[in-house]
């Protein structure tokens, strides 16, 4: 049966195995990153007949193939494993890059939401490329992959259709209150949706600013987030909530719920180095997760459900990693040991 798009985001070409490669290096495993680096060369097919959302791609599989790329080569130099290793992570996640590139052939250099990895956009065949909107996350979301490809190729291409979708937002921004809406117009550069939050379509945006900054070096990624930062502390952040307002009316409410992708914000509030508002929101997410279990995929003011969905993210679990790193408190470290213990009490099955 059809199951809608959610088959875009998952891709069909073995993203999880791809996605979690650096994580094998991280948990000191490094023969089985051996193993899954040598599977992904021998299996792993980016010529496939599927439409994929370029956001997913880019952070998934594009990311994927040069965290293991960057991981390999450490690991040659070291002396023991990869010792075969010639590159081909890079060669491969080269022509994925190539792949997503006609994506930013619209007017404004924002790319199209989805692509044909076989087919490319707009040709028949290719069954997509008719989308007018995109998310802010979906456009502001690659320049952390685009410009690490480019670094590592010397294919500045990549870097600079990137960047001009980051800097087509950042104009686009609404200029007196300084916040960007959850959804855009990829051809006339209007907003569709026209309330802001940190939380789904535009969370990542913001992440990435910042570390765009902290990977590039580069002060206007770090000045355009600062701004964009002291709006969302004047308008968006009620302590120990993070709400949605409108755009052009930032004191006006957008609505009274939240949605679990925010819980990313408190981590990168550690990564600025403002750690009070983060230890309170963190804090109030751990509250709703002692509730029920999970967070879920969104919550009422007074933590009641609104919709019952957890699809396993991460979000929570990086700013508990973030919070631990800059406090030293082992409290984050109990938090992350329940939802280690939640995650196989509650979601596993035979299979995964």
């Amino acid at each position: 049966p059809s199951r809608g798009d959610v088959d875009d985001a998952l891709g069909k070409f073995s993203l999880t195995l791809i996605d979690s490669l650096d994580t094998l290096v991280v948990l000191n495993k490094t023969k089985e990153f051996e193993d899954a680096v040598r599977k992904v060369l021998r299996d792993v097919n980016l010529d496939n007949d599927v439409v994929v959302s370029v956001f997913e791609t880019n952070i998934r599989v594009l990311g994927g193939l040069l965290g293991g790329h960057s991981l390999a080569i450490m690991l040659k130099e070291k002396g023991e494993y990869m010792q075969w290793y010639n590159d081909e992570l890079l060669q491969m996640a080269k022509q994925l890059g190539y792949k997503l590139l006609p994506a930013f052939n619209t007017t404004s250099g924002l790319p199209y939401p989805r692509i044909n990895l076989k087919f490319g956009i707009r040709k028949p065949e290719a069954r997509t490329g008719t989308e007018t909107d995109t998310c802010t996350a979906c456009a502001g979301t690659l320049i952390l992959e685009f410009a690490a490809l480019s670094r590592f190729t010397g294919a500045t291409i990549f870097e600079e259709y990137a960047r001009k979708a980051l800097d087509f937002l950042w104009e686009k921004r609404q200029r007196s209150s300084n916040l960007v809406g959850v959804t855009i117009n990829i051809h006339t550069g209007d907003w569709v949706r026209k309330d802001s939050g940190v939380g789904a379509g535009i969370d990542s945006y913001y992440e990435y600013l910042l570390k765009a900054y902290v990977l590039l070096g580069d002060d206007s990624f770090l000045e355009r987030f600062n701004t964009h930062y002291d709006a969302i502390m004047r308008y968006i952040s009620q302590p120990p909530l993070l709400l949605d307002v409108h755009i052009h009316k930032p004191m006006l409410n957008a609505r009274t719920w939240m949605d679990a992708l925010l819980a990313f914000f408190p981590g990168l509030q550690v990564l600025k180095g403002d750690i009070r508002p983060a230890i309170e929101t963190h804090e109030m997410l751990y509250q709703v997760i002692k509730k029920h279990n999970f967070l879920p995929e969104a919550f009422t003011t007074d933590f009641r459900v609104h919709w019952a969905q957890h699809p396993l993210r991460p979000e929570f679990a990086e700013s508990t990693y973030f919070l631990y790193k800059a406090t030293g408190d082992p409290y984050y470290l109990e938090v992350g040991k329940t939802l280690i213990e939640n995650l196989n009490k509650y979601a596993r099955v035979p299979c995964g």
